[in-house]
């Protein structure tokens, strides 16, 4: 890489969020409490999902992604953010930089289009029940996680590529405790507008584009739902969607928040906490968030543990 050629050393040195050893410990037993959590929430998930088959559908399909994305970005991030934490060890090399923020990059982005993928699976169950299992086959659902992980590829690709090019200042200091986009631009002493637009139209329109698809699914949704007479109706079809709506309200909203603005605008302390929301906090959200307010993944667990605890001949 080019940039490399610039760097007297082929480390990085990621600042953290603090520099309180007090503040250090605390913070490293509580992510570390998190990502424990993450993890077992994320395989539970995806366990349960595989094991119970009234939960082999469309829907669920994209929920397995999901934890499986939620795990995978937030492996991504916590084990070296804890290792920063707990030891002195704040190097990064170079390429361990670029490599985190690939896999970061394709990692949200994807996530972006399963969200954008499960709104209109609840549109198509809602608003075309009729039609449902011809217009979400397995095809076309397979289809859909394929796009999205080949949109997120082309992201991160097009991104490290933008910040691979620029030369680097003699400081590699990276005021984050990740290598993040705005960050590593921060150090370059190249002009950096035209990879700053581009990693900006880039994230923006993944966004947006993914926006404009679940809100315009959550708009027929809400108009055929006020259409339905029975209140009761009304409750059992609001109450598939409540908790994609939640996880979409608190994913994107951290996300606008840090990423659709100039670099310029950019504040260390809170885009820090945005970003310790959505790459820490958030996949331990999901599963809580997609199994407590589910009545179907909550009879699917106790379906499993039933399953399990009788006793094989």
């Amino acid at each position: 890489m080019k940039a490399r050629n610039h760097t007297s050393e082929s480390d990085f040195t990621l600042m953290g969020l603090t520099d309180s050893k007090k503040i250090q410990l605390f913070l490293a037993l509580l992510f570390l409490l998190i990502y424990t959590l993450t993890v077992l929430g994320n395989i539970g998930m995806m366990l349960i999902i595989r094991l119970d088959a009234q939960l082999h559908t469309p829907m669920y399909f994209f929920l397995t992604h999901l934890s499986l994305l939620d795990l995978s970005y937030s492996t991504v991030i916590t084990p070296k953010t804890l290792q920063n934490l707990l030891t002195s060890v704040k190097s990064i090399s170079f390429m361990g930089c670029f490599i985190q923020l690939y896999f970061f990059v394709l990692l949200a982005a994807a996530e972006c289009f399963i969200l954008s993928s499960m709104a209109y699976d609840r549109y198509v169950a809602i608003c075309k029940p009729l039609h449902y299992p011809v217009i979400m086959s397995t095809r076309r659902s397979h289809t859909l996680i394929t796009v999205s992980y080949l949109i997120g590829a082309m992201d991160s690709s097009v991104t490290v590529f933008c910040l691979s090019t620029l030369n680097f200042c003699s400081s590699k200091v990276i005021h984050h405790f990740f290598c993040d986009t705005f960050p590593i631009l921060a150090l370059s002493c190249s002009d950096t507008y035209g990879a700053e637009a581009t990693i900006f139209i880039l994230a923006g329109s993944t966004l947006l584009l993914s926006l404009i698809t679940i809100s315009s699914s959550y708009v027929s949704i809400l108009s055929t739902i006020l259409k339905i007479n029975s209140s009761s109706g009304k409750h059992k079809a609001f109450s598939t969607c409540a908790s994609h709506l939640v996880g979409v309200t608190v994913f994107y909203g951290t996300m606008i928040f840090t990423y659709l603005k100039p670099s310029k605008s950019y504040s260390l302390g809170k885009d820090q906490v945005a970003s310790v929301f959505y790459t820490i906090v958030i996949p331990m959200l999901n599963p809580l968030i997609y199994s407590l307010r589910n009545k179907e993944v909550k009879s699917a667990v106790i379906r499993v543990v039933k399953k399990a605890k009788v006793p094989r001949n």
